[in-house]
C-alpha cells in the first residue's frame, strides 16, 4: 500500500491499517496484528497456533492469515473467524499479493515450523521489518537472532526463537514481544536490525570466493 525503509518506517503504519480495513479487521494501530503466510500444515506448526490463539486475544492480538493444506486446519481458522469478527481474518488459498501486504502489514510474523531445512518467509519479514517468530529449527535457526536482552542491547536481536514448540512456550513468547511492541523506540531498533539484515548473494559470494581460494 505504501513504501517504507529502515530510514523512514512512517509507510508500516499506512500499510497495517490498509491491511485490517481489506481484510475487515478492527482499525487499530496499536493493537499487535499478528501475520501468517503458509501451508496449513502440521509441519508449519498451524496447530500449535491454533491452540495458542485463546490466550493471545485476550492479550488484545488480531491475526491476518493466508493459506491452504490440512481439511481439519482449514476448517479450525475458519472457525474461529467465523467466531471472532474484526479480530482474525482468514483466506483459503493462494494469494501472492496479499502474502506481500501481510509481511508489510503486520507487526509480527507467525512461522513455528517443526522443522525447516531452510525456509524463506522468516527473511523475508526481517526486510519487511516484520520481526518473525520461529522455532529453533534448520534453516529458522540460522537466519533468527533472538530478542534477548542481550542481543537487543548490542542490535544483534532480529526476531523470537523458542526452543520448544508447545502452545504455552508460543504463546509466552508472543505475550513477550507484544509487550516490547508497546517500547516504540525498543521495537523500532528490533525492526531496524532485522529489515538491515543483508541476504543477499552478495555475502554468499564472497563467502564461496574464500573456500575457493582457500582450496586453491
Amino acid at each position: 500500500y505504501a513504501p517504507y525503509s529502515a530510514d523512514n518506517l512512517a509507510g508500516k503504519v499506512t500499510n497495517k491499517l490498509s491491511l485490517q480495513g481489506e481484510l475487515g479487521l478492527q482499525t487499530d494501530a496499536k493493537a499487535p496484528l499478528l501475520g501468517m503466510v503458509s501451508r496449513l500444515t502440521q509441519q508449519k506448526g498451524s496447530d500449535v497456533v491454533i491452540e495458542a490463539v485463546p490466550q493471545l486475544l485476550k492479550l488484545g492480538a488480531q491475526f491476518a492469515v493466508l493459506g491452504s493444506g490440512e481439511t481439519k486446519l482449514e476448517n479450525a481458522w475458519r472457525k474461529l473467524a467465523a467466531a471472532h469478527p474484526g479480530k482474525i481474518a482468514v483466506k483459503i488459498g493462494y494469494n501472492e499479493g496479499l502474502g506481500h501486504r501481510i509481511e508489510a502489514g503486520a507487526d509480527i510474523f507467525l512461522m513455528p515450523s517443526r522443522f525447516e531445512p531452510c525456509g524463506l518467509n522468516q527473511m523475508y519479514s526481517q526486510r519487511y521489518g516484520t520481526p518473525p517468530v520461529v522455532h529453533k529449527v534448520g534453516g529458522l535457526a540460522d537466519t533468527v537472532t533472538h530478542a534477548s536482552l542481550e542481543n537487543l542491547a548490542n542490535g544483534k536481536a532480529t526476531g523470537f526463537v523458542i526452543e520448544q514448540l508447545d502452545r504455552n512456550t508460543l504463546a509466552d513468547t508472543l505475550q513477550r514481544a507484544m509487550i516490547l511492541y508497546r517500547h516504540k523506540l525498543a521495537w523500532q531498533k528490533l525492526v531496524r536490525s532485522g529489515m538491515t539484515r543483508d541476504f543477499s548473494w552478495t555475502k554468499s559470494a564472497h563467502q564461496y570466493l574464500g573456500v575457493y581460494k582457500k582450496i586453491c
